[in-house]
């Protein structure tokens, strides 16, 4: 029988996942003999191509064993599996298996007190099944060298680990923005509304910008219905402190082009990411990044300025710095001047 290159994304249907995932199923074409088991809710691309075998699973804890089941009974010797959803077979394969790990909070020992309680819980699931689950996979396959370093602490030389980036072709430098697009703006934040990606601290950053009498325009692209406690603070904030910030909601893909063209930077506080899709485009499209100092920043983009982001503060002053605007230090004074200040302050 010929090779068959299984895909297998049943639990990806939204953010830069779907991105990708999308990307994958428009490449399978012939001579590739592929099969790809998708999320119900995943949109499939125009242009993939017509020959691909499609197998829609129901985003439900029945149709998630049920697509286990399904690549276990026929997955066959001869095959490769490609596990695009960042979690090992379920089952040990007869051949093959190679697995996609975009996930960070898979891999990486942070807090998920943040996060909502429903996410929480299914990331703890997910935890445990990729800890008890690590040996079903052959090589673990990840898009940044700072994701390498954390799997390997969990694979711990069991299951080889490489870097194989890859993303949509090179966007051309500069484009235009279209007509009827958005009016410019000084920075854009492109990403979705979960509380690893920061907002509040960027919103405070732009409130402490404020009380100095500064006022940067900042575009957003927050789902009012999936976060609208988020919304709604932005609102308020806004309202009450005159912040130059609009929010237009989710972008589709093919809109993100003038998004990019439409600002002068991309600003970009997420405490972590596996890869960062918007700061590889703002980097192919050579416009300025200010964003935070952490590693997976350094691993895919040169920021013109970088930042604490867990400091509002820091935010800021990163803002400033793009928009030349003078942050001077505070003067140091002399021990003499330092006495005499205490003095009068003391008898006033």
């Amino acid at each position: 029988m010929a090779n068959r290159l299984i895909i297998h994304g049943a639990n990806i249907h939204g953010g830069g996942g779907k991105t990708l995932l999308s990307a994958l199923l428009g490449a399978a074409r012939p001579p590739l003999n592929a099969v790809a088991q998708v999320d119900r809710r995943m949109v499939l691309p125009p242009d993939m191509a017509a020959g691909i075998e499609v197998r829609k699973v129901p985003p439900t804890i029945a149709g998630r064993f049920s697509a286990e089941k399904w690549l276990q009974s026929n997955a066959r010797a001869e095959d490769v599996v490609l596990c695009f959803g960042n979690l090992p077979p379920l089952f040990a394969l007869r051949c093959p298996v190679v697995v996609f790990v975009q996930n960070r909070y898979l891999v990486e020992a942070v807090s998920l007190g943040r996060l909502p309680f429903t996410t929480r819980l299914r990331l703890q699931l997910e935890r445990l099944w990729f800890k008890s689950r690590l040996a079903n996979a052959d090589l673990y396959v990840v898009q940044t060298a700072s994701m390498k370093r954390l799997l390997e602490q969990k694979t711990r030389g069991r299951v080889p680990v490489e870097v194989i980036p890859f993303g949509a072709e090179k966007s051309p430098s500069h484009v235009p923005a279209s007509p009827g697009s958005q009016p410019p703006v000084d920075f854009v934040y492109v990403a979705s509304g979960e509380a690893h990606k920061n907002h509040g601290r960027l919103l405070e950053a732009w409130r402490l910008l404020a009380e100095e009498g500064l006022f940067p325009t900042l575009r957003l692209t927050l789902d009012d219905a999936a976060f609208p406690m988020l919304c709604r603070e932005l609102r308020d904030l806004s309202v009450r402190h005159g912040l130059q910030i609009t929010n237009i909601g989710a972008v589709p893909l093919s809109d993100t082009g003038n998004l990019y063209a439409g600002a002068r930077a991309l600003i970009y506080p997420s405490l972590l990411e596996s890869f960062g899709l918007p700061l590889i485009e703002a980097e192919q499209r050579g416009m300025p990044i200010v964003a935070a100092e952490l590693d997976y920043v350094r691993d895919v983009a040169a920021p013109q300025q970088t930042f604490d982001p867990a400091s509002a503060v820091s935010i800021a002053r990163a803002v400033k710095r793009f928009l030349a605007v003078s942050d001077p230090a505070t003067p140091l004074r002399t021990p003499e001047a330092f006495l005499r200040t205490i003095l009068e302050t003391a008898k006033s």
